[in-house]
């Protein structure tokens, strides 16, 4: 009976044990995104995820803000930043809150068909700001106009350019004559930026 009782006790541990294993982090993304193919913005996007969707995450790299998530079908890599999970009843930022809500560590290697120069940006690269909610706009075609006749220099920062990022404080707008909104370039990409809030407003493709 002893022997028998031990074989039961030993099943019920590894029953126990693979239900740990199977434990999923579950996490929503705070606004549309890339995913893309590897950890680091030089990586091609297999996809965008839109804001509010169910993402499963695998884990984050150490020292990095990049971290592997399931969305919609796709599998790649997105900004914790742009990630976020319930913690104690509560939604917290995963970038912020990584120790506390235990995020796993995962690795990646580059395949020999995509090298990038730099994996990721170092953990005191400058990033855009936590994206917030804006206001839908569809500008006039007076301002693309305006932007292909100014091009402007163009600023490098960390992460997605998407609408509802937050511009950091060290970067200048360009007045738009007649129109509310400022204009920069980011990263190669027009952008139209509320001056008051510093979130960006439009992406211009």
């Amino acid at each position: 009976m002893t022997l028998k009782r031990n074989f039961l006790l030993a099943g019920a541990v590894l029953m126990a044990s693979a239900g740990l294993a199977q434990a999923e982090m579950m996490a929503t993304t705070v606004n549309d995104l890339n995913v893309r193919a590897g950890p680091g913005p030089q990586y091609p996007s297999v996809g965008l995820a839109t804001r509010g969707s169910t993402a499963v995450l695998d884990g984050c790299i150490e020292g990095s803000r990049w971290c592997r998530v399931d969305v919609n079908g796709m599998r790649g890599w997105v900004y914790a930043d742009y990630l976020q999970v319930d913690h104690g009843g509560s939604s917290v930022i995963v970038e912020q809150h990584r120790a506390e809500i235990g995020v796993p560590s995962v690795t990646y290697e580059s395949t020999a068909s995509v090298v990038p120069a730099d994996p990721q940006p170092a953990p005191g690269d400058e990033l855009l700001g936590p994206v917030g909610a804006v206001e839908t706009i569809t500008p006039p075609e007076t301002v693309r106009t305006y932007i292909e006749t100014n091009p402007g220099e163009t600023v490098q920062l960390g992460g997605d350019v998407v609408v509802g990022a937050e511009v950091p404080a060290d970067v200048t707008f360009q007045t738009v004559p007649d129109y509310e909104y400022r204009y920069t370039r980011i990263n190669d990409r027009p952008v139209l930026v509320d001056p008051g809030t510093r979130r960006i407003v439009y992406v211009y493709q």
